[in-house]
């Protein structure tokens, strides 16, 4: 793990992270700020994990102008800037950004079986 520097997202589409926090114990959790610029947009996917459930909470910092839109099929709670919802078994993506930044704080957890 690399911690406060930014870093390529997962889904290579050009989304980068910053990491702020980490611990794999006793519950493993990652905090990030996550930066969607101009052009990007993150695709419909899951997030698989080995055993357990995986639980996200994102909160929107900064909005884009225009675009950059979370969708998920079945999130827990979802309201304009805060999005909780199991990453492994819900579909969920980001619509391309039309224009501005958007910024994302992103806290997610492990919890086991």
């Amino acid at each position: 793990m690399k911690f406060w520097r930014w870093e390529k997202g997962r889904q290579n589409t050009g989304y980068e992270k910053l990491l702020l926090l980490a611990a794999r114990w006793p519950i493993p959790f990652d905090l990030y700020l996550l930066r969607f610029r101009e052009g990007i947009c993150i695709p419909p996917h899951t997030d698989r994990v080995k055993s357990g459930r995986h639980y996200r909470l994102n909160i929107v910092v900064k909005k884009a102008k225009a675009g950059g839109e979370f969708l998920c099929d079945s999130p827990i709670y979802e309201s304009p800037r805060i999005k909780y919802f199991h990453p492994d078994i819900s579909e969920h993506s980001v619509s391309k950004v039309q224009s501005g930044t958007r910024y994302v704080l992103s806290l997610g957890w492990v919890r086991r079986s």
